[in-house]
């Protein structure tokens, strides 16, 4: 069992998880110091319906897969693929906004939670509900973003699912060492690091999502004698070939196969594939300078600016204590 898939979700989910775990955190401290604390099964309420609707967005995209798969068996070699590249790009486009817009966001993210629940307590009638709609939203959101990458990855089985809640459980863990035990961690710099690896597992997912559209098209162009038209690039006389990639740029499969220790790592976490094409390497490179370079430029601030870089060393986080 290659459990190595496990890695890349439980990064993603690990640092998606402490982002909803602060808006938590933050929320239990401000009801502590409103004197709210009966509202506080509110909060719990808001998680764990986030957490299970986000596991249900997860299982009906799983059948959605399973039906179109079912739907058409004799072109399944060519809708798996072709679905896991769809997944792909979906995971990427979302992931990377997120990034960029929370870390730009992240210096405004404890007074907008403050302002937003303290909107929420001025309605007495309807407070419950505000503080609940402001956590299950922190939840789905973050969830949402994992529950794609996982899609994107669906050839691989439950592995990357068992990362996923492993990420999950971490996330919980530091939220209670946050904001319950006073713990002491620099979260800027925990996510400035997450960031810089998310960064390198979306660039990474370009490559798969690049290979898993050129397996739809050359399946689909093997189909029939009218599609084979659809390969504009093909090497007949060579075992290496790409349909719609191009010439082959790089092939380290005798010094570092993927599919062996310590590559498939690699391959799991960043992407990596001892076979790159020309398409391939030039959307690898044009992405990660794209976007790493709007991620350098985003961290102009951190979390809870203002309170010495390191937010959960002051006392306002520390009096969610009970």
């Amino acid at each position: 069992m290659n459990f190595s898939t496990a890695i890349p979700t439980f990064v993603i989910t690990l640092r998606e998880g402490v982002e909803a775990a602060l808006v938590v955190g933050i929320v239990l401290a401000l009801l502590k110091k409103a004197k709210k604390s009966n509202l506080k099964p509110w909060v719990y309420a808001g998680v764990g319906v986030g957490i299970a609707i986000s596991a249900l967005i997860g299982v009906l995209f799983s059948w959605i897969i399973q039906v179109v798969g079912a739907a058409n068996p004799q072109y399944t070699s060519v809708v798996e693929p072709l679905l896991e590249g769809v997944f792909s790009v979906l995971a990427i486009a979302m992931l990377s906004w997120m990034l960029i817009w929370m870390t730009q966001q992240a210096k405004f993210m404890k007074a907008q939670v403050e302002g937003a629940v303290t909107q929420a307590l001025t309605k007495n009638s309807n407070a419950a509900w505000g503080v609940f709609s402001l956590v299950f939203i922190a939840v789905v959101r973050e969830g949402f973003e994992t529950v794609l990458f996982v899609a994107a990855n669906f050839q691989q089985g439950l592995i990357p699912s068992i990362g996923a809640v492993a990420g999950l459980t971490v996330a919980i863990a530091i939220g209670v060492l946050l904001f319950k035990w006073g713990i002491k961690i620099n979260i800027r710099q925990f996510f400035q690091v997450m960031g810089i690896l998310l960064v390198l597992i979306v660039s990474g997912l370009v490559v798969s999502a690049l290979k898993n559209f050129d397996d739809a098209a050359a399946n689909f162009a093997l189909s029939s004698r009218a599609t084979q038209s659809l390969c504009f690039y093909y090497e007949r006389f060579t075992k290496i070939h790409s349909c719609i990639l191009g010439p082959i740029v790089s092939n380290t499969s005798t010094i570092l196969p993927e599919e062996q220790f310590p590559g498939i790592i690699f391959k799991s976490l960043f992407g990596y594939s001892d076979k790159i094409y020309l398409v391939q390497a030039v959307a690898y490179i044009g992405f990660l300078l794209a976007i790493g370079g709007l991620y350098f430029r985003s961290l102009g601030g951190g979390f809870f600016q203002g309170q010495n870089n390191t937010s959960c060393r002051q006392k306002p986080i520390n009096s969610a204590k009970d």
